[in-house]
């Protein structure tokens, strides 16, 4: 992943990768001097572990036999107590020679790795599964991405049970009882994107969890290139030596850790960031779309309207409408009018000259006066009538009661 800064893993002696030296010296013959001095270093130590065994064997024979002659003298013999006497001598001697050997150990434990030692221990008991056909540096772009969504939807499960671990022998058992394939660039990715998630969701805590397993591939993939090995190779010796590192070694482990969860949180405020900005335009487009023909949105218009009016919308009753705005005061009418026409909610008659085709209502007549109460032409006379009718019939029970 772009941002780690692999220059850290200090612990790790590469001859024919280095490229930090002077231009002006012979780098060929330098990668040799370094090499043929870590052979020589490397020789050195097995020489003293070997003659540490040795000395430990020899010991032991000689206590061995020194017991039986002890055991074979009889008790009035002159020599037993020499004998008992030169025994603890040898055993004593014999302890040290020991923590000699457990020093000649844990050097050789502690010891940097390089290519002439580290392929050397636990790949012999790595399975190596294959990979479903990938040759990485011969795919384009676009395989590249189909492959990553091949390979997360085929092991979508087990990269995440990968992510939930957090013991280093765990992940090695884990690779290695037949998840190798799990060693490579995709379930890094996949764990960065995961973090993402778990940090945009404000899971901070499961996102730190992943993190780690995170940074572990990368390191592991990291290590791989430098040695110029499939990454599946590395796994044992990674995971085992990681948790016998120098201070030096783990604090350079956690800096980076900590600095790839500060980048993944600045990442996840960027990402909610950008979905904001991209549902506010997705907003504004459909604000544009849905704007009248006087430009103004109807949702928008509809929320100003008095409830009596957005209650004539709502049940498209024209009949009540008219008998809202009748009960208006004129110019609230023609503004709430001329507001719904400009959004779409209401269409005047094209085709009726005597409609204002602003506001909808009727056009002022030859005597200048204005017809605020009707609208549509049509719903007006029906109004008409139904009060001609209403006049009617109370003038009817009028006469009846004289």
């Amino acid at each position: 992943m772009a941002g780690i800064d692999y220059s850290k893993w200090k612990n790790i002696e590469i001859s024919d990768d280095e490229d930090d030296v002077h231009p002006n010296i012979d780098t060929p013959s330098l990668f040799k001097w370094r090499h043929e001095a870590r052979v020589m270093r490397q020789e050195e130590l097995d020489a003293k572990k070997k003659n540490t065994q040795e000395e430990k064997k020899a010991k032991e024979r000689q206590v061995k036999e020194l017991r039986e002659k002890i055991k074979k003298a009889e008790k009035s013999d002159p020599t037993v107590e020499s004998l008992t006497k030169s025994l603890g001598e040898l055993e004593k001697s014999m302890e040290e020679v020991k923590e000699k050997e457990k020093e000649v150990i844990k050097e050789e434990k502690l010891r940097p790795w390089n290519v002439d030692t580290i392929s050397k221990e636990g790949f012999s008991k790595t399975v190596m599964n294959d990979l479903p056909g990938r040759k990485d540096k011969e795919m384009t772009e676009d395989e590249r991405l189909k492959y990553m969504k091949e390979f997360t939807e085929k092991y979508r499960d087990e990269l995440r049970h990968f992510g939930f671990l957090r013991k280093y022998d765990d992940s090695l058992k884990y690779l290695q009882d037949g998840k190798t394939y799990l060693a490579c660039e995709e379930t890094a990715n996949f764990l960065v994107i995961e973090c993402i998630n778990h940090a945009m969701e404000e899971k901070f805590e499961l996102m730190d969890h992943v993190a780690h397993q995170c940074i572990c591939i990368q390191y592991l993939l990291e290590l791989s290139k430098q040695l110029d090995i499939d990454p599946r190779a590395c796994i044992a010796s990674f995971f085992k030596k990681i948790q016998i590192a120098d201070d030096e070694y783990k604090k350079a482990f956690t800096d980076e850790l900590t600095a790839f969860k500060l980048r993944i949180r600045r990442r996840a405020k960027e990402k909610i960031a950008e979905q904001m900005e991209e549902i506010q335009k997705e907003q504004e487009e459909e604000r544009q779309a849905r704007l009248g023909p006087g430009g103004l949105d109807p949702a928008e218009v509809f929320e100003t309207l008095p409830e009596s009016l957005q209650e004539c919308f709502e049940s498209q009753d024209i009949g009540r409408l008219q008998e809202v705005i009748r009960e208006l005061d004129e110019k609230d009418a023609r503004y709430h009018m001329k507001r719904c026409v400009d959004a779409g909610l209401w269409k005047p008659a094209e085709d009726d000259p005597s409609t204002n085709p602003e506001d909808g209502f009727r056009k002022a007549g030859e005597d200048g006066e204005e017809e605020v109460e009707e609208i549509y032409e049509e719903v007006g006379e029906k109004k008409k009538e139904e009060e001609k009718k209403e006049t009617k019939a109370e003038e009817k029970k009028e006469e009846e009661k004289k």
